[in-house]
């Protein structure tokens, strides 16, 4: 986008919090495209001191009485992070406040016989923010976020599964929430697949017709990490499919900036980035984590550069150890 378009996004964006720092990324992504690294870094810089403000905890929507019928599949989570816990990038933020700003003018959509987007496909590898984003989107909204207990909703006994997911269904299409399915790929897998038996491929069918009838209160949002097993029809059954992908070093100096902000270092996590290619956020987090509290084990009022070392070193191990087993099995 022009730059000029930019700049005037940028200032219809001023009190908009979310909508102003969205535009903002746009705008160091596309001085950072054009090698004017300096430039980009001291906008960064100035974008992560400013003090971000307190939004206001949103009211969740009314819940209705919690129905029997689906109560053993499904299950209410209260938020404990807030947006300021998350990094995205610049076009996954897009893509989300896009989604906000239409859920609340949903009526005005509607009433114009237009279809409003309420089903979500997130696909991405683990530990990159999938699950996060659901809880911080449906807390953003004042939505409550329910998530699906797979475990229980695949019923060992033949041709219950598919019944438990009409439960599931029938109360989404009640409640206003964000109903989260993580693991999608369990139920909505292929079902050309060799080895799947005739009941898992009913479930996919009768899978792929509660989708397609349903129109949520709020949103429908499933996860999975094996995007390349889920059956065909799935996919132009959402609205919108969303990719977490593992960061990339601008997100990886972003994350850590976040991490710590309000720490005390002896050193500069950012120059590790690069060390740290190829992780994922949830990585990057118990690196972070790790060498936070080796401080305060070690009851140090600073964070010193060998806590993060020594930390890398130890999710270096791990993740050599996950692949040796991997290779062995």
């Amino acid at each position: 986008m022009a730059r000029g378009e930019l700049m005037k996004k940028l200032l219809a964006s001023y009190g908009r919090d979310d909508e102003f720092r969205a535009v903002a990324e746009q705008i160091i992504d596309e001085e950072e495209k054009k090698n004017n690294r300096v430039l980009a870094r001291s906008l960064r810089n100035t974008l992560d001191a400013a003090p971000a403000r307190q939004s206001k905890p949103k009211a969740l929507a009314p819940l209705i009485p919690f129905p029997e019928a689906a109560g053993d599949f499904i299950e209410l989570v209260e938020p404990t992070h807030s947006k300021q816990d998350i990094v995205l990038s610049s076009e996954n933020t897009r893509v989300f406040l896009g989604l906000m700003k239409e859920f609340r003018r949903a009526e005005e959509i509607r009433r114009r016989g237009l279809p409003v987007r309420s089903k979500l496909l997130f696909c991405g590898p683990p530990g990159c923010g999938k699950t996060l984003c659901a809880e911080i989107f449906a807390c953003e909204l004042g939505l409550p976020l329910y998530i699906v207990k797979l475990d229980r909703l695949i019923s060992s006994y033949l041709g219950e599964t598919a019944t438990n997911v009409r439960k599931i269904f029938e109360f989404a299409r009640k409640q206003p929430s964000v109903l989260f399915f993580d693991e999608f790929d369990a139920l909505a897998r292929a079902r050309d697949e060799s080895g799947e038996h005739n009941e898992l491929r009913r479930v996919v069918n009768s899978l792929l017709i509660f989708i397609d009838r349903i129109t949520p209160k709020g949103f429908l949002v499933a996860a999975t990490n094996l995007d390349k097993s889920l059956d065909e029809a799935i996919w132009r059954r959402f609205d919108e499919v969303i990719w977490f992908d593992k960061p990339d070093r601008r997100l990886t100096e972003r994350f850590l900036r976040m991490k710590f902000k309000n720490i005390t270092v002896a050193f500069d996590p950012i120059s590790y980035a690069a060390n740290l290619g190829g992780y994922s956020f949830a990585e990057i987090d118990r690196v972070s984590t790790q060498a936070i509290k080796s401080a305060i084990i070690e009851k140090r009022k600073e964070v010193r550069e060998s806590d993060f070392r020594k930390a890398i070193s130890d999710e270096r191990r791990r993740k050599h150890g996950r692949t040796r087993i991997t290779q062995s099995g």
